[in-house]
């Protein structure tokens, strides 16, 4: 029998099969991300809220380097850079390459939104609504210093670098790209190995484009006191090795007019001056040495502004809220390390560091104990997990300490007098528990062995916060060694996981992602330069960050950063320290502020007017 098929049967048909295809996602091109719903700024914005736009150019800044530098290349683990010292990325000048969008990571971040970035080398951005993939769309009138226009082939060139020869972080950072397209002169095509990675977009617009002209032919690996060719508004035109650095302001800089760069970038030169010594820094600026001083010292904000430039008003004294979310700082433990790979003996460790007593008398009631690793921020984990962070949590129970559902986590309070008697009795309960016996004055093992271990530091000053929990622990018979060690020694062995203890910080964003990653997941453990300082090989931590990375609104970023939180705490592979919710500085009354935004102190904005008196 032969089937016969009228038309309307046929259009039914070839209804149903196009109706059985996956929709194709919709697609989205704008000037500006937000990695959740719309970026603050509408497409036709003249300049942020948060700067002048009339801010005069000109004058000289002179500000302070802390340490030092043996490289210019801030890519690779080799070496130090400036970018990567102690407070350099605040002044709004770097060695960096501009990243494709400025607004969130360390290049430009923004003031006044927590999570979303504008073009800079990209005009738009086009993205499907799953978040599969993203398009750039580069300005006509980007350009590197020499006048070289930036087009698409320098962006997958930076890409394939970085990833291939950078830092690890990058590798990190870059590590869901599936394939790069090259679709015209100035616009590139990143495919992502899964959808709904809202994150990768804004990690993609952070990376910095480097001129494939200029590396083509140069090692990019090794360290160089030779400036790289740069694209952004100021360029290094003197450089003495580790010593000091002097930036000058690009005159024809392509990026002047661009919205997002109105009123910044004010200052003519910028002079820097590496110290090695804080104390030798501080009586430099009060000599009149440079021009701004970020105190982050409590004795010395306390009690060191009773000199003349102040009591004049010649150079202003400020505290300066702020909403930025405080850096992870504590001891962390080396648990790829015996007997630091025991839970009960790092708790236990944990109780003896007295916080109350520290901040009573060394740091005059400045601070506020860290009782989490994202302190500051919406995302720390308080009270008891509930709602969803309770769903992410749930799966996890048998691998789980019960009390992590049942209380906030805390630390032992003292009246900041000295560790109490019961303290220290539950602190030798956990020591038993993880095989350690106080035998003879001293804590030994089953082998009769003493507890003795190595705090390693970069920092003189840190020794004297530190040896207070030194004594404390040799109440218990633990030795407790510290050594400070110069930047370079000390980053190769931090880069090589040699120590037992050191105290370091993780910076923390306004919107925790893929550095999470790259702090706490296990594949990080054993990558020589990562930043998994405690040596987490845990499977409940990778699921979280993995839900993190998966987000698709803030309440499950914010829900899953706080189970994060919440697991991170309770293993104790920290001893957390403190923060402060408020900026310390000082600068010479000729420098102009506008009103200070809530994410940055935003030096880069600044500008030089009239001395006050």
């Amino acid at each position: 029998m032969t089937l016969q098929f009228r038309p309307t049967t046929l259009v039914a048909l070839l209804l149903c099969w196009l109706l059985s295809l996956p929709a194709a996602a919709a697609v989205h091109t704008q000037h500006g991300y937000a990695l959740y719903g719309l970026p603050k700024y509408p497409e036709n914005f003249k300049h942020l809220d948060y700067v002048n736009p009339d801010a005069p150019k000109g004058g000289t800044l002179r500000v302070m380097g802390s340490g030092t530098f043996d490289t210019l290349n801030p890519y690779t683990l080799k070496g130090t850079s400036p970018i990567n010292t102690g407070d350099f990325a605040q002044f709004g000048i770097s060695e960096l390459n501009e990243p494709l969008m400025a607004g969130s990571g360390i290049y430009d971040p923004s003031g006044d939104e927590p999570y979303s970035a504008y073009g800079l080398i990209a005009e738009t951005l086009e993205f499907a609504d799953n978040r599969s993939w993203v398009v750039f769309n580069l300005r006509p009138e980007a350009r590197f210093h020499d006048g070289t226009p930036i087009i698409a082939q320098d962006v997958a060139f930076s890409y394939r670098l970085l990833k291939e020869k950078g830092h690890p972080n990058y590798r990190s950072m870059l590590q869901d790209i599936e394939r790069i397209d090259i679709l015209g002169e100035r616009r590139i095509r990143f495919i992502f190995s899964k959808p709904n990675n809202s994150l990768l977009i804004l990690r993609l617009g952070e990376m910095p484009v480097l001129p494939e002209h200029y590396w083509a032919n140069r090692e990019f690996t090794e360290t160089t006191f030779q400036p790289g060719l740069n694209s952004g508004p100021y360029r290094i035109t003197k450089v003495d090795p580790g010593r000091s650095l002097v930036y000058e302001r690009v005159k024809d800089y392509w990026g002047a007019d661009l919205p997002i760069n109105k009123g910044k970038y004010n200052l003519d030169r910028m002079e820097v001056e590496f110290y090695r010594d804080n104390s030798v820094a501080f009586e430099a600026f009060k000599a009149g040495e440079f021009d701004i001083y970020i105190d982050h010292k409590a004795s010395n904000w306390a009690n060191a502004y009773d000199f003349p430039a102040v009591n004049s008003g010649e150079v202003l004294k400020r505290a300066i809220s702020h909403e930025i979310p405080s850096s992870t700082q504590a001891l962390f433990f080396n648990t790829r390390r015996r007997p630091f790979d025991n839970l009960q003996l790092r708790k236990a460790l944990g109780m003896l560091f007295d916080f109350e007593w520290s901040n009573r008398v060394l740091f005059y009631g400045a601070y506020e104990r860290s009782l989490s690793f994202y302190p500051n921020s919406p995302f720390s984990a308080t009270g008891v997990p509930g709602g969803q962070e309770f769903l992410y949590l749930s799966p996890h129970r048998a691998e789980l300490p019960p009390e992590l559902f049942l209380q906030p986590f805390s630390l032992p309070v003292t009246d900041g007098r000295g560790i109490p008697r019961e303290t220290l009795r539950e602190a030798v309960e956990l020591f038993e528990q993880a095989g350690w016996q106080l035998r003879g004055g001293r804590l030994e093992n089953a082998d009769g062995k003493p507890l003795s271990f190595e705090v390693l530091l970069v920092n003189s000053s840190l020794e004297r916060i530190l040896q207070p929990y030194r004594a404390n622990l040799a109440r218990l018979g633990i030795d407790m060694q510290i050594r400070t060690v110069d930047r370079a020694q000390y980053k190769a062995r931090l880069d090589q996981f040699d120590y037992d203890m050191i105290l370091a910080t993780l910076p923390q964003g306004l919107s925790p992602g893929l550095e999470q990653f790259g702090y706490f997941h296990s594949s990080q453990r054993n990558v020589k330069g990562s930043r998994n300082y405690a040596g987490i090989d845990n499977p409940v931590v990778d699921d979280l960050i993995n839900k993190l990375s998966g987000a698709t609104n803030r309440s499950q970023q914010v829900a899953a950063t706080r189970a994060l939180d919440r697991v991170l705490l309770w293993n104790h592979y920290t001893i957390p320290n403190w923060y402060i919710n408020y900026h310390r500085i000082a600068y010479r009354n000729w420098l102009q502020t506008p009103d200070i935004p809530p994410y940055s102190l935003l030096i880069r904005s600044w500008w030089k007017g009239p001395a006050t008196h």
